[in-house]
């Protein structure tokens, strides 16, 4: 399946870039070209910025209900073209069709949820201890907003960005991963179609260097979001200090997948299965580091193992497979790379940690164990990012506890137990921003957010608008 060539959509319009550039899109399950678009260069980026900047003037000044009817337009517009959208993600992605829904979900989830999170936005009344003036605290948006994008999950992120930044009143330029722009570029045709109201919404990808450097440095840009690695947003922030901007960042993870003597394992083995291997390992949520308490590892390891045995690899929309391939041979070959150096340190490989059989062509990886982690190997150190779940012991829940929070990231932590004091313990001590418990749950509305190098801001519920306004007080003498 080819979707042809894709223009920029800047300003409410379909522009080939200004140099005229175009980028062709692999699909990392058979290597073929499956579109072209439009690349961009520093001089689109600053048409962008001028567009955006107009596209803030008329969107913030209209009221909640009117701009609540344009997302309405674009939610129903977006489920009339799932099957387009969701084909996008699977061919440049190489995610399985059901998967990419998840996708589409978050876009339809968020211009439906943000309308009315933002009407609870309530203005503050703060009491005059002398009574001489009456004081008001009011939202107001922030101005222009620029959304860098991971290409794992390519339109779910761009539905946890347009959501509150539509409601908020602000306008947005969003640069997709140069990996997987094809469904954004898309996104932007339906935009078009609907003749949403210019330079709201932008659509623009191009080397880094031109265009992200030059929409983070301006200062037109109120507003920076993006979700993606540590070192990007480390590079992001230390760019935009030419003029004072918010911002919001979901990065890095390292997640610790603890299970306890008195945990069902069932239900664990089950969880961390879908976690593991769900859109190839490669998920900021994915479980990293399998930490087990001894008296309960061999069973866990076997069932695990057992279970990981049955996913299904594999590519296309009628073969329906648990897990496609990853996005680059590049991430293919570092992660054969990380299994192969914590091999040679010790661990021993239960499962997997080659190219299945018959898929020589694209980027396939065979779902992967590893036991006897310990905490100097690279599965333990860095995110994988793939899918390769790495199993070690603990002996204590101070332990465990001690093994999970020794990472530079703190996104999420999966705890597995039936006993009540372990479990307010390990919620307790856990540095993460999330702890799930028994179970695993993501929503539109339920904060979305990490600590220490895993990020900044939140994504979903009504703590993302946050991001996109700024207070006003305003005091009136009695």
């Amino acid at each position: 399946m080819n979707f042809g060539y894709k223009k920029l959509y800047i300003g409410g319009e379909l522009r080939d870039s200004i140099t005229g550039n175009r980028k062709e899109v692999i699909c990392p399950a058979t290597n073929e070209v499956v579109g072209e678009v439009a690349w961009a260069g520093k001089a689109d980026a600053e048409l962008a910025l001028e567009e955006a900047q107009k596209g803030f003037k008329y969107w913030s000044k209209l009221s909640l209900a009117e701009r609540t009817k344009w997302m309405m337009l674009l939610r129903e517009e977006v489920l009339k073209n799932d099957d387009l959208l969701r084909k996008a993600v699977v061919m440049e992605m190489g995610k399985t069709y059901e998967g990419a829904w998840e996708d589409i979900e978050a876009i339809v989830n968020g211009l439906e949820f943000y309308p009315g999170a933002m009407r609870n936005m309530h203005d503050e009344i703060i009491p005059d201890i002398e009574n001489t003036h009456r004081h008001k605290m009011v939202n107001q948006p922030a101005g222009v907003a620029v959304a860098y994008l991971a290409w794992n999950f390519p339109l779910l992120n761009v539905g946890y960005k347009i959501g509150p930044a539509l409601a908020a009143g602000c306008s947005i330029i969003i640069k997709p991963s140069g990996l997987t722009p094809l469904s954004s570029y898309v996104f932007g045709e339906i935009l078009h179609k609907i003749n949403f109201p210019a330079g709201v919404i932008n659509f623009i990808c191009g080397p880094i260097d031109e265009v992200a450097t030059t929409l983070t440095t301006s200062k037109i840009t109120k507003v920076l979001t993006m979700i993606g690695s540590t070192a990007s947003g480390r590079k992001v922030m230390a760019d935009s200090t030419t003029s004072i901007k918010h911002v919001s960042m979901e990065l890095g993870g390292n997640a610790p997948f603890i299970v306890c003597a008195d945990a069902d394992l069932d239900l664990a083995t089950n969880i961390g299965i879908a976690l593991k291997y769900g859109n190839c390992g490669q998920i900021c949520v994915s479980p990293n580091r399998f930490i087990i308490h001894e008296s309960v590892y061999d069973k866990f390891l076997e069932l695990f193992i057992e279970k990981a045995k049955k996913v299904k690899v594999g590519f296309g929309l009628d073969q329906k497979p648990d897990m496609g391939p990853l996005v680059t041979l590049r991430d293919r070959n570092r992660i054969f790379k990380m299994i192969q150096d914590d091999v040679a340190s010790g661990a021993k490989l239960e499962l997997g940690g080659g190219i299945p059989a018959g898929m020589e062509v694209g980027n396939f990886i065979e779902p992967t164990v590893i036991s006897g982690l310990t905490t100097t190997m690279r599965c333990f150190r860095e995110e994988i990012f793939g899918p390769v779940a790495a199993m070690m012991k603990f002996s204590s829940i101070d332990e465990a506890i001690e093994l999970g929070n020794d990472t530079e990231y703190g996104l999420v932590s999966y705890v597995f137990s039936t006993n009540e004091k372990s479990i307010r313990q390990l919620s307790e001590e856990l540095e993460f921003g999330e702890v799930q418990v028994n179970g695993v749950k993501y929503a539109i509305y339920l904060p979305h957010g990490g600590v220490k190098e895993s990020g900044i801001g939140h994504d979903c519920s009504y703590l993302a608008l946050h991001d996109y306004l700024v207070k006003k007080r305003i005091t009136t003498a009695l």
